[in-house]
């Protein structure tokens, strides 16, 4: 490549030369942009073809976009000394870009709307169902195979999702009980019976609102982690080179996260039920002045053992589909970074769904089983 066949231009008072050949070949090497120049406002500027060599749709459209710079600078361009078949290239390129501009979007109608999204919720299901199916299959893989199991990755897993989870979990489980002690105090108090605040407390916060906050948490803090770090994995084709080399990247990922979080979460649930009933009971005392002792007293005349069973019971299932959303999100990420937050915030708001949706389904089944 000679100097001479470069692109390149010079700027002569207002005349702008063009030298060296402006096609595909060479335009990597040149950069036209109208603020390495100072024009004033309402000029015109001569654009001068005599000592360009050679000219391809690529270098004719790379000047075209300088000119439709400079014309919204109010700067006006005349373009001289062109041969024929650069004057060819330029209006040809000049009509295929007005065009293009002239080309109306797509309308997008409501009903076309709900049918694609109705397409992509179908796939998406799909989807989701062979990823429970893959899970499945490793699971029962560890299962025959104990051997296989990564107990460092599941540690690890429950010290990330449960033990340093454990602040924020006890705080805001604190809060809610200083919260519903207040709420439901208040009422009781117009008819003198404060005291049943503690039957209250025990049965919403043992039953309902300990695993119920607790899964909501870990949804928003563990789900929202899995699926950044399966998609930065995915984005980086990690998860790809396991596959090259034989591996199962939902065994050696996605079980251990799973694995982890239905240990963590139970007993994060538990924490969270001692919290929020320590809130209340302080909120017990400094509003209705109910003494710790006689709440303590009340609490475990009235609340069973089975409130805290059947409470626990629901958090491996939120557990499961807590790290399952989470991870399925990060390996549908696609080759951006953008996608990875997009399916971080994916995963955030359908694992909370599918926590409500469950947990609406034990409400359900407790009641007709009479429990």
């Amino acid at each position: 490549m000679s100097e001479n066949q470069l692109p390149s231009y010079e700027l002569k008072e207002k005349t702008l030369f063009f030298t060296g050949e402006w096609s595909t070949l060479f335009l990597a090497s040149t950069l036209l942009q109208p603020a390495q120049f100072s024009f004033a406002s309402s000029q015109t500027l001569v654009l001068n073809f005599s000592k360009m060599q050679r000219l391809d749709t690529n270098g004719a459209y790379l000047i075209l976009q300088f000119i439709q710079v400079l014309k919204q600078q109010k700067i006006t361009c005349d373009l001289v000394q062109l041969n024929d078949e650069q004057q060819h290239l330029m209006q040809l390129v000049t009509h295929v870009s007005a065009e293009a501009a002239q080309i109306p979007e797509e309308p997008q109608y409501w009903l076309s709307s709900i049918g694609k999204t109705a397409i992509e919720v179908k796939k998406q299901t799909l989807l989701f169902v062979s990823f429970l199916g893959e899970v499945t299959v490793n699971t029962w893989v560890w299962i025959k195979n104990p051997s296989r199991i990564r107990w460092t990755a599941i540690f690890h897993g429950i010290d990330s999702t449960g033990y340093q989870a454990m602040g924020i979990v006890a705080l805001l489980s604190f809060l809610i009980g200083v919260v519903l002690c207040y709420q439901m105090g208040v009422q009781l108090q117009t008819y003198g019976a404060s005291i049943y605040v503690v039957d209250l407390l025990g049965i919403s916060i043992l039953r309902e609102f300990g695993p119920l906050i607790t899964a909501i948490i870990v949804a928003g803090r563990t789900g929202s982690a899995f699926a950044a770090q399966i998609g930065t994995m995915k984005l980086n084709q990690e998860i790809d080179a396991l596959n090259t080399m034989g591996l199962s990247s939902t065994e050696l990922l996605i079980l251990p996260k799973i694995a982890a979080l239905t240990v963590a979460l139970p007993l994060l649930s538990v924490l969270s039920m001692i919290a929020g009933v320590f809130g209340g009971m302080v909120m017990a005392k400094l509003l209705f002045s109910i003494a710790y002792a006689d709440f303590i007293s009340r609490f475990g005349s009235v609340i069973a053992v089975k409130m805290i069973i059947l409470g626990i019971i629901k958090t491996p299932i939120f557990a499961i589909l807590i790290a399952t959303v989470g991870c399925f999100q990060g390996l549908q990420v696609s080759q951006s970074a953008e996608s990875v937050g997009q399916r971080t915030t994916v995963s955030v708001v359908q694992a909370i769904f599918m926590i409500i949706v469950a947990d609406a389904f034990f409400s359900i089944l407790y009641s007709k089983l009479g429990l």
